[in-house]
């Protein structure tokens, strides 16, 4: 046996005690590693061609299983293209592992083919172990338990296969190895007599002691007990509101961050408000706090005290007229049929069980302002550094780890992507799946095609007075045919014009559907500007 692919087999059976499923992408220098483990057991092998998409589909698996998935790549740019993966597991504490195959040391700056330099090509955000001989192996075990993005550089040297397969290792991983440990930065005594607002971002769990607080939380977080939109989040700023003759307090005293919350500027103007007392719970080494030494912060609370039913009240009512004010502005004739539309109705579609995955761009904001998180559905969307890239890929792994998951069901368990154009485009040839690999069973890609970039449209350089230049620098209206685009990749394909289309598409897919279905939603951006502005006058911002 080639000493290249003995040190193989000891890198896939340390693998085997750390992974459940691992991506091989096609390559020479990493040949023995991919035989390696094809010819285990104790290890699900799937297989893409493109790095890129390989990457962002094991970082969709893992945020399924809070395990460590791994990709396997072979030298040169493979290894580049796997990093804006690494970057989003890096910001979202979400395990993922790079195994990637090097050239030996002594052809490092020789000008050698497909030879870069690959340790500590991840920086800031994963740490490189190198693996050149058998006793480099243990190190793999140490890396995997401590860190959360992963690389690990194996330089093999020629030959790299024998000529025949590697037989079936008699060793056998039947329990995995503990993933990373969350963080305990202790507790912090906070006073709920005090009108306090919890704000609940992504990485945000359900905190013992706050349970009964009023709650914005954000689409990836867990549903809160008293949910409030986050629509009214300026109004919590405001000293004193005059409602039906009568004036009332509605000024929040205290704030209280769980997680990372990002996405909503009238929150986070919220949180940083020097007039508010601020506290930051996180798990992880990572705290989302513009405040600096003005915020407490820590992990768990010691509480005192409960909310008055006054405030309550007030959270309440100020919630109920933000979300009634959604409602009423969607029924606006003259403002078409927009991604806020489309969102509503994939919302109003979802079923208990169901997973949703959102796009980082409008559907993510989108979903929050119809009322997600639900109860009972399990929501994704990459708002660790929320870029757009490698959706659908990310897509494919949470309905693969969820079926994987579901096994047992009789059907897969529904899993729906509420994406953007841009989005959607940028990342289809993650469809590309390979023969002989599992694939989605009941996964459902809505498409909110507003041709080009809808979320700029509501940002300042929206404004009339830079609309000359808007579409070259950032409408990039693209016309790109998503029907085909689904047909070349072998997906089903359905088109809506209208709500009515939509719900009525959404409901006998959730009935019928089987593999992947995409669904076309032909959406305007033209009035996303002057709905914003309808809704914020609505609720008084």
């Amino acid at each position: 046996m080639s000493q290249s692919l003995k040190l193989a087999e000891l890198v896939a059976a340390q693998l085997a005690r750390h992974l459940t499923d691992v991506i091989i992408c096609p390559g020479s220098r990493n040949a023995p590693l991919s035989l390696a483990l094809l010819a285990r057991t104790d290890i699900r092998v799937h297989s893409r061609i493109d790095e890129r998409s390989a990457a962002f589909c094991a970082l969709g698996m893992s945020r399924v299983q809070r395990r460590h998935v791994g990709v396997v790549v072979t030298s040169g740019t493979a290894v580049a293209n796997t990093l804006p993966a690494m970057v989003e597991a890096s910001y979202s504490h979400t395990p993922l592992a790079v195994i990637s195959a090097d050239r030996p040391e002594r052809l490092q700056g020789t000008g050698a083919s497909q030879t870069i330099e690959q340790q500590g090509i991840f920086g800031v955000f994963a740490q490189t172990t190198h693996i050149s001989q058998a006793e480099d192996v243990a190190l793999i075990g140490q890396r995997f338990c401590t860190d959360n993005a992963v690389h690990i550089n194996v330089a093999f040297d020629l030959p790299l296969v024998d000529e025949e397969l590697p037989s079936t290792p008699s060793d056998r991983t039947l329990r995995k190895a503990p993933t990373p440990a969350w963080v305990n930065h202790g507790q912090v005594a906070v006073d709920l007599s005090k009108n306090t607002l919890v704000i609940a971002g992504d990485e945000a769990w359900e905190v013992p002691g706050l349970e009964d607080v009023p709650t914005i939380a954000e689409p990836t977080a867990p549903a809160p007990y008293l949910p409030v939109h986050p629509a009214a989040a300026h109004i919590f700023r405001t000293e004193q509101v005059s409602a039906n003759n009568y004036v009332v307090n509605t000024k929040a005293q205290q704030v209280i961050v769980v997680g990372h919350p990002t996405m909503h500027r009238g929150v986070l103007a919220l949180i940083s408000d020097p007039d508010i007392e601020l506290v930051v719970l996180s798990r992880t080494a990572d705290f989302t706090n513009p405040r600096g030494d003005n915020a407490r912060l820590g992990t768990t609370v010691a509480t005192t005290g409960e909310p008055s039913r006054e405030w309550i009240e007030v959270c309440q009512g100020a919630s109920r007229m933000a979300a009634d004010a959604v409602r009423e502005t969607l029924e606006d004739p003259e403002l078409g049929f927009t991604g806020l539309h489309v969102a509503a109705a994939v919302g109003d579609t979802l079923a208990v069980e169901d997973t949703l995955v959102l796009g980082a761009s409008n559907p993510v904001r989108d979903a929050s302002l119809i009322g997600l998180p639900f109860d009972g559905v399990e929501t994704y969307s990459p708002r660790g550094a929320a870029g757009i890239d490698g959706t659908v890929a990310q897509s494919i792994g949470v309905a693969l780890a969820t079926q994987s998951r579901e096994a047992a069901e009789w059907r897969a368990p529904r899993v729906v992507a509420l994406i953007g154009d841009v989005t959607f485009v940028y990342d289809a040839s993650s469809l590309l799946i390979p023969e002989d690999n599992p694939r989605p069973e009941n996964l459902t890609i809505v498409v909110a095609n507003d041709n080009g970039g809808g979320i700029f449209e509501v940002l300042e350089q929206g404004a009339q007075a830079l609309r000359p230049s808007f579409d070259k620098a950032f409408g990039t209206p693209h016309d790109a045919d998503i029907s085909a685009l689904a047909q070349s990749y072998g997906a089903d394909y359905r088109e809506a014009n209208n709500t009515q289309e939509l719900l009525d598409i959404l409901a006998e897919v959730k009935e019928f559907s089987a593999g992947i279905t995409i669904v076309e939603a032909h959406t305007t951006r033209a009035t996303r500007r002057k709905l914003n502005a309808a809704l914020a006058a609505k609720v008084g911002s």
